[in-house]
């Protein structure tokens, strides 16, 4: 029987509440041999227990991401593999996170996996979480680059993807997409901030590496 029953503690309450997520991340990160038994929940019959096991991976990824490294090959054949939108969102914001720490067949498995994805999902966050994703990364891989341009030119006609409402394609062909932070505490920016946040960035070389020395929390 698992030590801390992070199955049990995960089940019940609104589907799409926490629960008590938070509890069992501090849990883990307190105690970090107990990881393996949350990973493992992610393979619980309940789709609100994974649900929740997702939001805690992220959780943890941001705070010691060093217990998710050795099972960067698990997530990538395993957790993959669920049908679960909460779960494939998520996956796209985990590998984010972990890019530094994947070797190059694990990032070129990940990004078969974003594709499919990003290709065949209907579920509006996997899209928007997954597009986020490669087009960062593409600033560095010209053929994934030009793989996501028709992709997002396909969004562009469905009005109900609002991916298609945080990317675009210029004349030129360069991938844009809008600032983050443009509706929240305004009071509290300036008006060449405001001004600033109302125009897109580039998703390009240069204008990434620029943006990200000019990030707050990007050192």
């Amino acid at each position: 029987m698992p030590k801390h029953g992070f199955e049990k503690l995960l089940t019940g309450g609104h589907p799409n509440s926490l629960g008590r997520t938070v509890e069992v991340v501090d849990t883990v990160l307190v105690e970090h041999a107990a990881f393996d038994e949350l990973f493992n929940c992610y393979f619980s019959k309940d789709e609100v227990v994974r649900l929740r096991v997702s939001n805690a991976m992220k959780r943890i990824c941001k705070v010691e991401q060093q217990l998710l490294v050795p099972y960067i090959d698990r997530f990538l054949n395993e957790i993959a593999e669920i049908d679960q939108a909460s779960t494939q969102w998520t996956l796209a914001q985990l590998f984010q996170l972990l890019e530094k720490e994947m070797s190059a067949p694990q990032i070129a498995q990940a990004k078969a996996i974003m594709r499919r994805n990003l290709a065949q999902h209907e579920d509006w966050i996997v899209l928007n979480q997954t597009m986020q994703t490669l087009a960062e990364w593409a600033v560095a891989d010209p053929e994934l680059k030009a793989w996501l341009k028709p992709q997002l030119s396909r969004l562009q006609t469905d009005t109900r993807k609002s991916v298609a409402k945080r990317f675009k394609i210029t004349a030129s062909g360069k991938i844009m997409r809008n600032r983050p932070g443009k509706r929240h505490l305004l009071a509290s920016k300036n008006a060449k901030r405001r001004r600033k946040l109302g125009t897109p960035a580039l998703v390009d070389k240069t204008d990434y590496a620029r943006g990200m020395e000019n990030l707050p929390f990007s050192h």
